[in-house]
């Protein structure tokens, strides 16, 4: 179905708990939290799709991007343990996961226009305007968020500072 190896079905299946679990962190807390149930979890989710994608993709820049995101990831993961980062640390994380589930959603929407419905793909070719206009609605909303999340963040340590100071 759809042109999916079993391999790539474990590959899709297994990274496709992290877009809801993205999603419901990033509405909850404005961020994902990687320190909570659902952060293990999507990093668990996200470590499947990343590895997968070694073993599935056909083009050098799957592997690449594969990559950049297990790097990206496992940064974000660790950066909040680090000592003497202070408040940058939070920061950091933020927006080291933040861009991991773009990297996320831009192979999942590419490849969801590229193939449903089947037969007859909404973007049937990779340079189709309908993809290229949702891969740049994907960046701009990735800009949004990672604007949206500094601000929080910011005012999050204004008031902690006020309660402190």
């Amino acid at each position: 179905m759809f042109g999916i190896s079993p391999l790539g079905w474990v590959h899709t299946l297994g990274s496709l708990p992290a877009i809801p679990l993205a999603i419901w962190m990033l509405a909850r807390h404005g961020r994902i939290v990687p320190r909570s149930t659902a952060g293990a979890a999507y990093f668990i989710s996200m470590l499947i799709g990343g590895l997968t994608v070694f073993l599935v993709a056909k083009q050098p820049a799957s592997n690449v991007a594969a990559a950049v995101t297990l790097v990206l990831l496992v940064a974000g993961f660790t950066v909040g343990r680090l000592s003497g980062l202070g408040r940058a640390a939070r920061y950091l994380e933020t927006i080291l996961l933040t861009v991991t589930v773009f990297l996320l959603l831009v192979p999942s929407v590419s490849e969801t226009l590229r193939r449903v419905p089947e037969g007859n793909p909404i973007a049937a070719a990779p340079g189709s305007p309908i993809l290229l206009g949702a891969l740049g609605t994907l960046f701009a909303m990735l800009i949004v968020a990672l604007v949206a999340q500094v601000i929080y963040l910011r005012r999050t340590d204004r008031r902690a500072n006020t309660l402190t100071g």
